[in-house]
């Protein structure tokens, strides 16, 4: 799903798109004239990766999303939650997998090495 930047206004525009079982719903509002805010929530289910014996497992997500979308280049640290579409239209299918990505690269443990209570590392 994409919008064009400047068809978003200050009246909130809902929205609502589902990839690979992870679902964003939300509004869109427009907070100046290069930015526009995101208020959503992402969830459903997602596959993750065990860091401690590499099974593969799944995992119920949902999560509140609140981020700023720009159409030009902004230079702040004072909002690190901001998203650049620098040819003027948003891509939601965009911010869903950029938020796959960043969960799936997260440290994750599955429930059988949550209850395993052996050391995690053993010298021999």
């Amino acid at each position: 799903m994409k919008i064009v930047f400047d068809k978003v206004n200050h009246t909130k525009r809902p929205f609502k798109l589902s990839v690979n079982s992870i679902s964003l719903e939300g509004n869109l509002v427009k907070r100046g004239y290069h930015r526009v805010s995101l208020n959503g929530n992402l969830q459903g289910i997602i596959n993750l990766i065990c860091d401690r014996c590499g099974d593969e497992f799944k995992e119920d997500i949902s999560s509140p999303l609140n981020l700023t979308l720009s159409d030009e280049v902004i230079e702040t640290q004072d909002d690190l939650d901001i998203i650049e579409f620098l040819d003027g239209v948003i891509d939601i299918e965009f911010i869903i997998q950029s938020e796959i990505a960043s969960i799936q690269n997260s440290y994750h443990i599955c429930k059988k090495c949550e209850s395993d209570k052996d050391e995690f590392e053993r010298e021999f």
